[in-house]
């Protein structure tokens, strides 16, 4: 059996010292491109890994990343840890997930005992809990490298990373107006979400630039979940006169809707439109298939992931990403030209 290499193995093969093998290894930038390459094919041809232990200790770090989340989709946690696993993996970066109740009044704490519990090097935090200025605050206090994944800037460009869904909920608007969609209603999240406030002003606000407006009565709030959008979806499609095309603030809440108009005998799309957002996994699987607004969440997560690895190894802001991307719309069945 061949024996194992050591980093003084590298460093003798490539004809240099330990240190700069192990500044190559951390993705240090003070190392000559030439020289860099040469111990990279080394490390490759050798088939060295080094020890996490060893290195973490060497650089004081734990080469462990968190992720902290409150109760999202399934599809949505495997998204991020897509955009994330793509980014850590090959800077030998482990990823550790906390879920924790946003509303209790304790969660601040939480959080807090999970980072020194864990010790991660750092956390990217997900919607809605992303939204806490308290727990941003605290993290700041003490030191603690953090990314936040938002709808609106609440933040320094290199702590943030914002899906900008006021621009793609005014695409959509403007879709629907050129569709001839007037009897539209809009079944909003929940009024204290950022994301909520996004999308439910920018569609409106377009739509009424479009001589479109919605009437009050037309506008309710549901909470994200499937049960919510068959309930709200009910009680818009029992009005008289009542909506020809229902945009719901999530696709969870989209299905629900949809359900709700399968009870009422309501064909979609020919009596009713249906539109969602986020483009999880049912909404190309379901019949008919959901016209909706696709989240690029794991570009999200790989460029928080990149942004958080900069705080912790030291790179220069401008070294990464972008802090907005846009979602898109996606046209499929649930929608017809009226």
């Amino acid at each position: 059996m061949k024996k194992r290499s050591t980093i003084n193995d590298i460093a003798q093969q490539a004809g240099v010292s330990k240190r700069t093998v192990s500044r190559v290894i951390n993705g240090a930038a003070n190392v000559n491109s030439d020289t860099r390459k040469k111990i990279e094919h080394i490390i490759k041809q050798e088939g060295f890994s080094p020890d996490k232990k060893a290195r973490g200790l060497a650089v004081r770090r734990s080469y462990l990343l968190g992720i902290i989340y409150d109760n999202p989709g399934t599809f949505y946690i495997d998204q991020v840890q897509e955009g994330v696993l793509d980014v850590i993996t090959e800077k030998g970066y482990e990823l550790i997930v906390h879920p924790c109740h946003y509303h209790q009044d304790n969660f601040v704490d939480n959080c807090l005992n999970f980072v020194k519990r864990s010790s991660v090097d750092g956390v990217i935090v997900l919607p809605p809990v992303s939204e806490s200025s308290g727990l941003a605050e605290n993290f700041r206090q003490r030191g603690i490298n953090y990314v936040r994944m938002t709808s609106v800037k609440l933040d320094d460009p290199d702590k943030i990373v914002i899906s900008d869904d006021r621009t793609a909920v005014e695409e959509l608007a403007r879709y629907l107006a050129a569709q001839n969609h007037s009897d539209i209603a809009v079944i909003s999240g929940p009024g204290a979400y950022s994301s909520s406030i996004e999308r439910l002003e920018g569609f409106c606000q377009t739509l009424r630039d479009l001589n479109i407006n919605i009437a009050k009565d037309w506008i309710v709030e549901g909470n994200n979940t499937y049960e919510s959008g068959i309930e709200c979806g009910r009680l818009l499609l029992q009005k008289v006169p009542r909506p020809a095309t229902i945009f719901a603030n999530n696709d969870e809440m989209a299905v629900g809707v949809i359900k709700a108009a399968h009870d009422l005998n309501i064909a979609i799309p020919e009596a009713l439109s249906v539109v969602g957002f986020d483009d999880n996994l049912m909404a190309s699987r379901m019949i008919p298939s959901l016209t909706t607004i696709r989240r690029p969440v794991a570009q999200m997560a790989s460029i928080a992931a990149k942004k958080l690895i900069g705080q912790i190894e030291g790179l220069p802001i401008q070294n990464t990403q972008s802090e907005s991307v846009i979602p898109r719309l996606i046209i499929r069945e649930s929608t017809s030209k009226k």
